[in-house]
């Protein structure tokens, strides 16, 4: 007998703040993560629904060394964009939050010191690469040299991006660190590890005794890292960025970012529930489920729950429905080639149209094997069943219930042995979605949904309202009314998968109050006489021309440009210019505006308003306190009724994106650049 659980905590993989999010991770993860959040809170569920931005390891420092700027603007910035995003679309985190927090290096050093107390971890002693001219060891993305694979020149210490090959800094031929282009030389270093081969025995039978009902692809590949043996795991690494390593002498350390990242679920849930946090980590009564990709299946279902085995006192997953990755185009997903569909541009590309990419991305949703997006299919589904099914059904019944009865519901007449099939069919359509939705199997749940609509379509088409209107219009009222009532039943059924079009259909019906699931066995959910609103339509069709353009994107080359440099000019030119330090001491959203903030700065000189469209770069508590470099004598200029007084000095990167310019070291307010 399965066990009812009082509460669910969901989780979803912490996206990593190195760049935008892309349709592989909303397709992966993302979209059904939130489809499955929003059909347990329509059941009445008490729903705890964690996010946050993965904001530590080498890759980040390694960006932030490319463009000259600290691992905190890095994070800054595409955490402010990822959030930003994923509230556009719709993703309905109850906390997203972030692994640079307070809160998360307090807990994930108070989870590593407790694990370092109680004798948990391993202590080794090993010899790594250290670059003597840097002083620091090198992370193996800081070590290049020749691919004994493939012969290329500029392998990584751990990949090869040429060939592909999986490689280690000792296989390397002619190492150098990527830091100072010196020779790097091998140096003793102390770790802590985690010795997973420990908890194997109890992880086969928790994994492969106890959760035989996980997706094949997810139980499969446990299987065969458990066969394969489990080796300890270093938890910490020679690095600046990170939650430093609790431990005295261990400075210049920092906890391993797979250990550091899983415990942003927790510090994320104690952030959002300082008072009651562990009823969602530590209550028996609460299932706990994570939505990842297929690359962290060995992280979510082995190593984090050997961590909180470990730790003592915390709950386990339930289920990690992983999925598989998803395709553009035939081809796999490349962020360093720009061969992706970026949320963020697509949002602003297609403005309305958050549920077409839902639907899309939910109809491909790559659940047992890779799948592909393309944008024909784009097309396709929003042409032939957004537009063409759903919103055809939805807008006949409505413009008919207009036409024949000044927009309110009718009342039904005789019901005929068809008319009650098509009503009660539906509850076995709920029963199917239920079955779908709990077993995590959403392709098949929003077909069952939209099935709803197509079940309309077709008593419209058998029913012929428009030409019975001649002769029996009772008649006509009993199939507009059972029409109706599949729209009002379609608010419900489609609601996890398509917010913003549910919405809008509960604005045409003028349904003030959205229904709960149960509301799917109810064959009478709009009254009598209920007035309607007049009807929208609640998709358009997209032509060939935006979808042209889309493909012709993709097959644009990256281009990382500089831009040209400037008409020349003279000293006494560039003397004119009186570029200062300051200091931000308060900043605000300019109201009405996305772009613009308002910032009252500390010149050194004076306090002054200098109004700055970063707004999309930056927030105002991000901004608060920071230094910055200002045009001291730029004229002042009024801006949406504020008065400007000098000019933040920015710097442009190649895919567009803004950075403050910022001093190195904390100077004096008024320092003259020049």
């Amino acid at each position: 007998m399965q066990k009812e659980y009082k509460r669910y905590l969901v989780t979803s993989a912490l996206p990593y703040a190195n760049g935008p999010i892309h349709i592989g991770h909303l397709a992966g993860v993302y979209v059904p993560a939130d489809i499955y959040v929003r059909y347990l809170r329509l059941r009445g569920r008490e729903v705890c629904f964690v996010g946050g931005s993965d904001e530590h390891g080498v890759p980040i420092t390694i960006k932030a060394r490319q463009l000259g700027v600290s691992p905190q603007d890095i994070v800054d910035t595409y955490h402010h964009q990822i959030k930003e995003s994923f509230s556009r679309l719709g993703i309905s985190f109850d906390v997203y939050s972030r692994t640079t927090s307070e809160i998360h290096h307090k807990t994930a050093s108070a989870f590593f010191s407790k694990l370092y107390d109680e004798g948990k971890f391993l202590e080794k002693e090993t010899e790594q690469y250290f670059d003597p001219e840097a002083n620091t060891f090198l992370a193996d993305r800081y070590i290049t040299g020749t691919c004994p694979r493939c012969g290329h020149a500029d392998a990584y210490g751990d990949q090869c991006e040429k060939c592909g090959s999986t490689l280690s800094p000792d296989e390397l031929i002619d190492p150098k660190s990527s830091i100072s282009g010196s020779i790097p030389e091998k140096r003793k270093t102390k770790h802590w590890y985690l010795p997973l081969d420990q908890y194997e025995p109890w992880l086969r039978e928790w994994i492969l005794e106890n959760h035989k009902e996980w997706k094949p692809n997810v139980y499969g590949q446990c299987k065969s890292w458990l066969d394969n043996g489990l080796q300890p795991r270093a938890v910490s690494r020679d690095l600046d960025w990170g939650v430093p390593v609790p431990v005295e002498g261990a400075s210049g350390k920092v906890l391993y970012v797979w250990f550091d990242a899983p415990i942003g679920y927790i510090s994320n849930t104690i952030e959002l529930y300082p008072d009651t946090w562990e009823k969602w980590w530590k209550d028996q009564d609460t299932k706990m489920i994570h939505f990842i990709g297929k690359d962290n299946i060995v992280f979510h279902c082995i190593v984090f729950p050997s961590m909180l085995k470990a730790h003592g006192g915390y709950i386990l997953p339930e289920n990690v429905p992983a999925n598989e990755f998803l395709n553009l185009e035939g081809e796999k997903i490349s962020t360093s080639r720009n061969w992706a569909v970026w949320l963020h541009e697509y949002l602003d590309e297609f403005p309305g149209k958050e549920d077409v990419l839902r639907y899309t991305l939910c109809s491909t949703t790559p659940e047992t094997k890779d799948n592909d997006f393309t944008w024909k299919d784009f097309q396709s589904r929003n042409n032939n069943e957004l537009v063409a099914i759903l919103g055809n059904f939805v807008n006949r019944a409505v413009v008919l219930t207009h036409k024949y009865f000044k927009g309110t519901v009718p009342e039904t007449g005789t019901l005929t042995p068809y008319d009650r099939e098509v009503l009660g069919s539906v509850s076995a359509m709920k029963n199917a979605l239920e079955e779908h939705l709990e077993h995590y199997r959403f392709r098949d749940s929003l077909k069952e949904a939209m099935n709803i609509a197509r079940l309309g379509n077709k008593y419209l088409a058998d029913t012929e309202p428009w030409k019975v209107a001649k002769t029996d219009m009772e008649r006509v009222g009993t199939i507009l009314n059972i029409s109706l009532q599949l729209c009002a039943r379609l608010t419900i059924a489609l609601e996890p998968f398509l917010p913003f079009t549910t919405k809008k259909l509960r604005d045409i019906l003028n349904i003030t109050k959205a229904f709960p699931w149960s509301g799917l066995d109810n064959e009478t959910l709009l009254q009598t006489d209920h007035q309607l609103n007049e009807p929208v339509l609640l998709f358009d069709k997209i032509d060939d021309d935006a979808i042209v353009l889309q493909t012709d994107k993709l097959k644009k080359p990256v281009v990382k440009k500089v831009v040209p440099a400037s008409p020349e000019c003279t000293i006494d030119d560039f003397e004119k210019m009186d570029i200062r330090v300051a200091t931000v001491l308060h900043a605000e959203r300019v109201p009405k505006t996305d772009k613009l903030l308002k910032l009252t700065i500390d010149t050194g000189l004076d306090r002054r308003v200098i109004v700055s469209g970063i707004a999309g770069y930056y927030t105002p508590e991000e901004m608060t306190g920071k230094q910055i470099c200002i045009l001291a004598n730029l004229s002042p200029r009024t801006i949406r009724g504020i008065e400007s007084q000098g000019m933040i000095l920015m710097a442009k990167e190649p895919d567009g994106s803004m950075r403050v310019v910022s001093p190195e070291d904390k100077i004096g307010n008024g320092a003259v650049i020049g």
